[in-house]
């Protein structure tokens, strides 16, 4: 089940990714921890989707919470984000955090990097 976008937060948050980022939280340890999750230039693809720890929130950050988890992204990654899924998989191959992303043209095997629709 995925937590539904709400019109301020680009994606949707599927049940797993929400508690494994809650387990990344609290095993970081600081009240104040979020996941900073943004896209940058660069991957196999051309854009790279970007997961990082964070504790210090931008003015513009676009902010998901719910149940003590925090997700933060920016408005340029938001645009590229929009309608996407944050799931999370616990497979030894191919497992982690994954966007199921409707604006790729294309992805890499890996799953880490996009070519976006034109």
């Amino acid at each position: 089940m995925s937590a539904p976008v709400s019109p301020e937060f680009p994606f949707a948050v599927d049940d797993a990714a929400r508690d494994q980022v809650g387990r990344i939280l609290r095993k970081d340890g600081r009240e104040e921890a979020f996941l900073r999750v943004g896209i940058k230039g660069g991957g196999c693809s051309g854009l790279e989707y970007l997961f990082a720890l964070d504790a210090v929130a931008r003015e513009t950050d676009l902010v998901w919470s719910t149940e003590g988890v925090r997700i933060h992204c920016d408005p340029k990654s938001a645009r590229f984000l929009a309608g996407a899924t944050l799931t999370f998989s616990g497979n030894l191959l191919g497992g982690g955090l994954r966007f199921e992303n409707p604006n790729a043209e294309r992805s890499c095997g890996c799953g880490t990097s996009f070519t976006p629709k034109r």
